[in-house]
């Protein structure tokens, strides 16, 4: 089974958990099956649960994320280096991306032209029976049911939220009638009435399939030519550019779980424990959620309907209702990136000053930052936890617990873990930016 996960987005009706780099499919809040309760690593993202249920399914599945390039480091960090990935130079919305993941199956995987890939989003709460149909609807492709093969999912409400399917017949397998755009509630009221189905953006398709179509709208010949001219593209939907256009669709009814876990409403409603890190409630609270990812503890009495969410980008206090409508006020709140996970482990901010910030660096063991230089700071680590080495400018030596190292701007410099280390860096300059950066290559 070949599949596409789409990965993108920032995912800030999520604030403050989610960010420009960590979108809502990377926030660990879901238990893991089987995992001793008094360990502290018991929870996985959306990411690492939808991977794992594909895994299960099909061991053997070819997973392809499609993402921007800003999510890739969290994606290794997450699922490791061994997973596939086509990484977006800029956003063009969902038509260029399944197009480029497409070329990057063919082109960089060898995967032949006549088989079939199924397009999911990243970020849906399903049970395993779920991707058991996505394997079905690969299969369906693969046989030759139709160009494209949709995913109907039974609706539970005539909601506001989704496109709707209108298929021909009421069979498990049918032709599509019609796409619906999203309507008021009396509308879907009417579409489910004629046996309409919830779009859930899931569908597979022959690889030819695609890269003929997408030969029409686009002039490239392979991957790495669409790569390179990836920004001149238009951005369009596949839905838009393909789906409206394609006489010949077929939808499958899917009437497991399926819920959009797009609010922290809907959020909340997925999560097997009410707390996530150091909270407590009261006898007096009803139907209370806690995420907290600071080291101090939350106390919360005499709630109700309530979800508390907090991290180093800020605390999130709302009735859950209300929390559908947190967008406009996220976006009018401009700070800089507090938290990331990285490829090598993650940073959080702890202190930003006019002229210094200062940074909790965590590393995995093995791993290590790219070897770098800035114009405009100087650097001190101290490592607090762990041993690894340092090289400056070329100069190395081993690093432990109570080392400091200090860097002048413009001097080379990386860590490398040896064990899971921990240093805090404290960056010192007037013009201190994420973008003042260079990277070089390292021979170890």
């Amino acid at each position: 089974m070949n599949i596409i996960l789409l990965s993108g987005g920032s995912g800030k009706r999520l604030w403050p958990l989610s960010n420009d780099i960590r979108s809502k499919q990377f926030i660990k809040i879901f238990k893991k099956p089987d995992t001793d309760t008094a360990t502290d690593d018991r929870y996985e993202s959306m990411l690492q649960r939808v991977y794992r249920q594909i895994k299960t399914v099909d061991p053997e599945a070819t997973v392809t994320l499609a993402t921007s390039k800003s999510q890739v480091s969290a994606i290794h960090n997450q699922l490791g280096e061994d997973v596939g990935i086509s990484a977006e130079p800029c956003r063009r919305d969902t038509f260029p991306a399944i197009v480029l993941a497409t070329a990057y199956l063919h082109d960089v995987k060898g995967i032949p032209e006549d088989e079939a890939v199924v397009v999911c989003p990243v970020d849906p709460y399903v049970k395993e029976d779920y991707f058991a149909a996505v394997k079905q609807l690969g299969e369906l492709a693969q046989a030759g049911t139709a160009n494209l093969v949709l995913m109907g999912i039974q609706p539970t409400y005539p909601s506001e939220k989704y496109g709707y399917i209108i298929p021909e017949t009421k069979d498990a397998v049918a032709k599509v009638s019609t796409f619906k755009e999203k309507p008021d509630s009396i509308t879907a009221q009417n579409y489910i009435a004629q046996g309409g189905l919830w779009n859930g953006g899931v569908f597979a398709y022959k690889i030819s399939y695609v890269l003929e179509r997408a030969h029409q709208l686009i002039d490239f010949t392979d991957y790495a030519d669409l790569f390179s001219k990836y920004e001149t593209l238009h951005k369009i939907s596949f839905d838009y550019a393909v789906a409206e256009h394609e006489p010949d669709i077929a939808v499958m009814r899917f009437n497991g779980e399926w819920k959009d876990l797009g609010t922290w409403n809907t959020l909340t409603e997925a999560m097997e424990e009410t707390i996530v890190g150091d909270a407590r409630l009261n006898d007096a609270c009803r139907n209370v959620h806690v995420i907290n990812e600071l080291g101090i503890p939350v106390l919360a009495m005499g709630l109700q309907d309530v979800v508390i969410a907090a991290s180093s980008e800020g605390i999130l206090i709302s009735d859950k209702a209300q929390s559908s409508y947190i967008k406009p006020f996220v976006d009018a709140i401009d700070q800089q990136v507090m938290f990331a996970e990285k490829s090598w482990g993650s940073f959080r901010v702890l202190d930003v000053e006019e002229n210094s910030m200062t940074i909790k660096v965590t590393l995995r063991s093995g791993h290590r930052m790219n070897y770098h230089s800035h114009d405009k700071r100087d650097e001190v680590w101290t490592v607090v936890s762990g041993k690894g080495r340092t090289i400056v400018d070329g100069m190395e030596q081993p690093v432990q617990t109570g080392d400091v190292i200090t860097m002048q701007a413009g001097c080379r410099h990386t860590v490398i873990a040896d064990t899971d280390l921990q240093l805090i860096e404290v960056q010192l300059g007037k013009d201190i930016s994420v973008h003042d950066k260079h990277k070089y290559e390292l021979e170890l």
